[in-house]
């Protein structure tokens, strides 16, 4: 059966200043989420579910999601702060004003996915390698299948010169995920190298660090897992105005528990994002380069 690509795409994109998950970068309007869903569909994934809030829907329909579904299977659904909320619990954090993470997310698409699913942000470039890997991983599994996959990135290669970055570093042995760890604010240290802000205090890296970008393949076996974090991040941390459940401390829970395990491919494509307004112009250089190259037509969709 063919994998789904899911599309994490509600994000408020508070540092890049707007919605980035529909600005154009391309040569014809094209956003950076069009050249994914461009290599997912060459990969032969079959369908793509989009995950929005509702105030961005008439924006994303015209700029983005009505030319994705003239060319293959898509549907969107919507997250926002109230969603797999009981009224009690909406009650109790009626203070919070944004959606509660990738979690969150991840959960409120359970009932549009069918099938074994690839996992990717909206506004990160993965390269069409990334997609054919975990692609091909998924279609031998069954749904009620446990043998997760991700594909990870070197810390040093997906930084931001414009800022800091999240990024969940991973534990990895045999290529195995052993245990990762949401890391909110990594950034380069003033003399130089790497350095993250915890709250237990700072630590200097490497670079070298594997990390993931978010770019996860599950079968939905998974969905019980985060079911059941979700629940439990709910009862410490529901009057809390600012915490997010994540979905890379989720499936960190899920492998240290035992509820599935996740195997670790690489690629060797090089990752780009828009995180701050400067990113756009480097994003732009590097889709035209490619374009220029042969790697993507110039103008992706036919329709």
């Amino acid at each position: 059966m063919k994998p789904t690509l899911l599309v994490m795409a509600a994000g408020l994109g508070s540092r890049y200043g707007g919605v980035k998950q529909i600005d154009a970068v391309g040569m014809h309007g094209e956003t950076l989420l069009d050249f994914g869903v461009y290599d997912a569909f060459h990969a032969d994934y079959g369908k793509v579910v989009f995950i929005i809030r509702k105030d961005i829907e008439h924006d994303f329909r015209e700029r983005l999601f009505d030319r994705i579904a003239r060319n293959m299977d898509a549907e969107y659904v919507f997250q926002d702060r109230t969603a797999l909320l009981t009224a009690e619990e909406a009650e109790a954090s009626a203070g919070r004003t944004k959606p509660w993470g990738t979690i969150q997310a991840v959960l409120c698409a359970k009932d549009a996915v069918k099938t074994p699913f690839t996992v990717i942000n909206a506004d990160d470039y993965y390269g069409r390698t990334a997609y054919k890997i975990l692609g091909d991983y998924l279609s031998t599994l069954k749904n009620d299948d446990t043998s997760h996959a991700m594909v990870g990135f070197t810390l040093k290669n997906t930084m931001s010169p414009s800022g800091s970055v999240t990024r969940a570093i991973c534990v990895i042995k045999d290529g195995d995920l052993v245990s990762m760890e949401e890391n909110p604010k990594i950034e380069f240290a003033p003399g130089g190298g790497v350095v993250t802000h915890m709250p237990s205090g700072d630590v200097t890296l490497t670079g070298d660090e594997p990390v993931s970008m978010n770019f996860f393949g599950f079968t939905p076996k998974a969905f019980d897992s985060f079911m059941e974090y979700w629940e439990n991040f709910k009862r410490v941390n529901i009057r809390e105005p600012k915490v997010e459940c994540l979905l890379p401390n989720g499936v960190s829970e899920m492998v240290t528990s035992g509820q599935g395990s996740v195997k670790v491919f690489t690629t060797p494509d090089k990752w780009f994002g828009m995180t701050y307004p400067e990113d756009k112009a480097t994003v732009m250089a590097e889709l035209r380069k490619k374009i220029e190259s042969g790697y993507y037509p110039e103008k992706l969709w036919e329709k």
